[in-house]
């Protein structure tokens, strides 16, 4: 503030010096002196610091291509392939775009305008002799930034540019997990098809031997046609199973910018039977600063700060704004005399516009702007709270899977070789035909099972790398244009 008064007092004189004062006079900040904007009543969860068996700490860099871990080519590729071409993550750059050039001119606003001008002009009265009027002039006008209207007004800029690219990231979090949720469901289906077709192989050549038992006259027709119903019950099974693998193919097709169909070679050169195996470890930094590099949690802080920016902004308007402007120009009858000095006038302006009475206006406009923050302020301890919630119920889920696939591994083994022993025992005839019928039908239930669950698992490793922020890489910190002409706010002394 003493900046101001000298100022005012050395180039304007008494008259102006006592329209500001009045001017001041209702100006008091009203905002608290000390104020976080991104204070959140959040606690992390204590169970955070007894991490699952197989999960560690390590370099929070290895999040950004954790696909790469699963040791699937083509996963890997159709994830790269995304995150170029998906219209999601092509949409988020073209608004950081956007968002960038919006700052620049929030930047230039700060400095001085300049702008140059020419006229010719032929007039006549009466019936005097007609004249000419040559100009030619340059007309400078500056703002100083003096309470930190235009600065502030630049700084909520640049938080939605740093929002805006965080916005990036998280279209990239999204699309990835995506991309690797559809692969792992589509090694999942291949899977489960390959197990169908060898069990149908397997009820075939049962299907035989119960023939020859009948015409032999050691099994009954009760026993062939059981037979016949267990291999067309599960022939019927191939055609859904060929059906979502297919449409599992012309979902990734469209989630790395092709057209439907265009997967299908792609995916049969790099056919493979098994779920893809997820990593021995997981990869953590120390999870309360794990949260933070969340791209969600990072653009609710830049939008709170965005806010917060607007609040001192609106705060600032309601002080006096200082106008500097100059002009030289050049008048003459001919345009050859527009070289001549003697024509050459030159000013200099300098006013204060100061509010004295608006009804409340400017108030009401920072009480507008305190309540947006409030609600940017609420909306980032919804994003850390859901950030909290996604991880723990990843890290649930993935503890539950693990121990549930473990379980059917045995339970599959078991099955494998009770329906051995049965084919076996009813090549001998040592059992009748249901009870191979049943071994089978467990076999194929739990091997089934067992596909479905490690689809879950790998699927579980997938989500908590998203709800970790992984699968995007940070990049330094782009510094915001610096204005030559920005001055301290005396706003703020």
């Amino acid at each position: 503030m003493p900046l101001l008064l000298t100022v005012l007092r050395q180039r304007l004189g008494r008259g102006a010096l006592a329209l500001a004062t009045a001017g001041l006079a209702g100006c008091a900040s009203l905002l608290p002196a000390d104020s976080d904007p991104l204070a959140v009543p959040v606690e992390v969860p204590s169970a955070w610091s007894a991490l699952p068996s197989g999960v560690h700490a390590r370099d929070s860099a290895e999040l950004s291509a954790w696909w790469d871990r699963f040791e699937d080519p083509l996963l890997s590729a159709w994830v790269g392939r995304a995150l170029a071409h998906h219209t999601s993550v092509r949409q988020a750059v073209a608004a950081l775009q956007q968002s960038r050039a919006q700052r620049d001119v929030a930047m230039a606003n700060q400095l001085p305008s300049v702008r140059a001008s020419g006229s010719a002009q032929r007039s006549q009265v009466g019936d005097g002799t007609p004249g000419n009027t040559f100009r030619a002039g340059f007309d400078a006008t500056w703002e100083p930034d003096v309470f930190g209207v235009r600065r502030q007004a630049s700084a909520a800029a640049d938080a939605d540019v740093q929002a805006a690219a965080a916005a990036v990231a998280q279209a990239r979090v999204s699309l990835a997990a995506e991309v690797a949720a559809n692969a792992i469901e589509l090694r999942g289906l291949e899977q489960r098809l390959r197990l169908s077709r060898d069990n149908l192989a397997k009820q075939e050549e049962s299907l035989q031997l119960t023939e020859w038992r009948v015409q032999a006259g050691l099994a009954s027709s009760l026993d062939l046609e059981q037979a016949r119903a267990a291999v067309e019950q599960t022939r019927a099974a191939l055609p859904a199973l060929e059906t979502s693998l297919q449409q599992a193919l012309n979902a990734l097709a469209v989630l790395t910018g092709q057209p439907p169909g265009a997967l299908v070679q792609e995916w049969r050169r790099g056919a493979r039977a098994d779920v893809p195996r997820p990593p021995t470890g997981l990869t953590l930094t120390f999870p309360a600063e794990t949260l933070r590099q969340r791209p969600d949690v990072q653009a609710a802080e830049q939008r709170v700060l965005a806010a917060w920016a607007r609040t001192r902004q609106a705060d600032a308007s309601r002080y006096p704004s200082l106008s500097l402007g100059g002009s030289l120009g050049l008048n003459a009858p001919r345009l050859g005399d527009l070289l001549d000095l003697s024509s050459l006038t030159r000013s200099v302006v300098a006013s204060v516009t100061a509010s004295l009475f608006d009804g409340g206006a400017a108030r009401a406009q920072v009480r507008a702007q305190a309540a947006a923050l409030e609600q940017a302020r609420l909306a980032h301890e919804a994003a850390v709270l859901n950030a909290l919630q996604d991880v723990e119920n990843a890290l649930v889920a993935l503890q539950g899977n693990r121990e549930r696939v473990a379980r059917l591994e045995a339970a599959a083994e078991a099955a494998g070789n009770a329906e051995l022993l049965a084919r076996q025992r009813y090549a001998s005839g040592l059992v009748d035909y249901r009870t191979l019928l049943d071994t089978q039908r467990t076999l194929l239930s739990t091997q089934t099972e067992l596909a479905a669950a490690r689809t879950s698992w790998s699927n579980d490793h997938v989500r908590l790398y998203k709800a970790l922020g992984g699968g995007w890489a940070a990049e330094p910190a782009e510094p915001p244009p610096q204005s030559p002409m920005t001055e301290p706010s005396a706003a703020q002394s």
